[in-house]
């Protein structure tokens, strides 16, 4: 086990298989990369920078014998996303698997003053078509791909476990919308790409990431009193399940949801 307690030995399963993982310097991303790491992928890093963070995130794959790459690309750049596509591609002229985890952090840091309206327009530069546009260009590189060597080909994107029922606030508003539009976006791909590409979902709930760690007592109350399980989520929690929906055991599934939320309490004292 790694010191943040990422599972890194696994079977042979994704030896020689390849891995992109979109914001990956911190977080869910970075959890998640060590996780396909640990089970001997070779991983792209991604960031919008080569950020300390990234750099921090490829030295504890390193350090667990793992490969990657890091490649920064913002991805509010929409005319370079084909050519960031290829630069992933290129490194072992295959990918098996694509999560995109890249978004724009509007609760803290440089963001969180800005307008509702203002919010709202990165987020769906990136949350949204960014996810689309990538997910497009991936999708049929990987059908192409299958259908040249067959294997097992699949994509995540990141959801949230409220969209469908909705939240009150700006954030509930924001982030139904456009979270929202990523799931239902997804559950279409996966219907065009099948059976050769797998398309799923993983819609984290309270997951303490930079802004759980700073919220207040009442929402620390809120997302523990939420879960079923009564406590918050972690990065490893959510890098778990989608470990596991790119590994090629998961072949039967595709065009899913999966929320990962500790079981969501409706009702909340």
């Amino acid at each position: 086990m790694s010191s943040g307690g990422i599972q890194t030995s696994c079977d042979n399963r994704w030896q020689g298989r390849v891995a992109v993982v979109t914001g990956s310097s911190t977080g869910i991303g970075h959890a998640i990369a060590l996780s396909l790491a640990g089970c001997g992928a070779a991983v792209v890093l991604h960031g919008r920078t080569e950020s300390a963070e990234l750099k921090q995130t490829a030295n504890e794959i390193s350090a667990i014998g793992g490969k990657c790459l890091l490649l920064s690309q913002d991805l509010s750049h929409h005319e370079s996303l084909a050519t960031f596509v290829e630069s992933c591609w290129d490194w072992h002229g295959v990918v098996h698997a694509w999560v995109n985890n890249a978004g724009v952090d509007v609760l803290t840091g440089d963001f969180r003053n800005a307008s509702f309206e203002e919010k709202l327009a990165m987020l769906w530069s990136v949350d949204v078509l960014a996810t689309i546009s990538l997910s497009r260009l991936v999708g049929s590189k990987m059908r192409d791909a299958h259908r040249k060597s067959s294997g097992d080909f699949s994509i995540v994107n990141i959801g949230w476990d409220q969209a469908e029922q909705g939240m009150d606030g700006d954030s509930g508003q924001m982030f139904a919308t456009t979270k929202g539009a990523v799931m239902a976006f997804s559950k279409s791909l996966a219907q065009e790409l099948a059976p050769e590409v797998r398309v799923n979902v993983v819609a984290p709930g309270w997951i303490k990431t930079a802004w759980g760690n700073e919220a207040s007592e009442e929402w620390q109350r809120r997302a523990i009193g939420e879960s079923l399980v009564g406590r918050w989520g972690t990065p490893e929690d959510v890098a778990r399940v989608v470990s596991s929906l790119v590994d090629p055991s998961f072949d039967f599934v595709t065009g899913q949801v999966w929320k990962v939320n500790g079981g969501f309490k409706y009702g909340r004292s």
